[in-house]
């Protein structure tokens, strides 16, 4: 019997993360949520750290880190949401744009994830927006007023708007040069 590969297990913790922060955040136990977050982003430190490290890198494992990712960011801004601290437009997009990602790359063929620059951007924009009104809120300290979330809320999603028309734009000349 294989055994799963340790940074697999920390990629695939954020899954079982996810639904715990929201019920955290939509509870209002904002300190529990933010050890969860801690932990999310210590286990997404980590995993890719220790697969190039113990030379464990591997195209499904790649795959499981942005979608472990992609779900715990998802549902974190989901739970915001639910709080008001952002739109409920910006965890839509998100995953959208995960998607978008993911089959545009053809990653579930085997393909390696192909990233844009703003979308690796966009990609850690999104979980400092999820994890700073979490962490304030949990250590009780309030450096950024809550309405400059929404503000930040709309700035990624109008940047998250532009990386996936980039890659629509990429794709179609992609599809029409090898047509030509």
């Amino acid at each position: 019997m294989n055994k799963l590969p340790l940074p697999n297990i920390l990629s695939g913790s954020r899954l079982a993360l996810a639904p715990l922060a929201f019920y955290l955040i939509d509870s209002l136990m904002w300190r529990a949520a933010a050890i969860v977050v801690l932990i999310a982003v210590l286990t997404d430190l980590l995993d890719g750290y220790l697969a190039r490290r113990l030379q464990l890198e591997s195209h499904w494992g790649g795959l499981l880190d942005h979608s472990s990712d992609a779900l715990f960011v998802t549902v974190t801004l989901a739970a915001l949401a639910t709080q008001n601290l952002v739109p409920w437009v910006l965890p839509c997009i998100v995953i959208g744009a995960f998607l978008q990602y993911v089959l545009d790359s053809k990653a579930i063929q085997g393909q390696s994830l192909r990233a844009s620059l703003l979308g690796r951007y966009n990609g850690i924009a999104y979980f400092v927006l999820a994890g700073w009104p979490v962490m304030q809120n949990g250590l009780n300290l309030h450096p950024v007023d809550d309405h400059w979330f929404l503000w930040a809320s709309w700035a990624l999603i109008a940047s998250t708007s532009v990386s996936m028309l980039d890659r629509l734009v990429a794709l179609r000349r992609a599809r029409s040069g090898a047509h030509a």
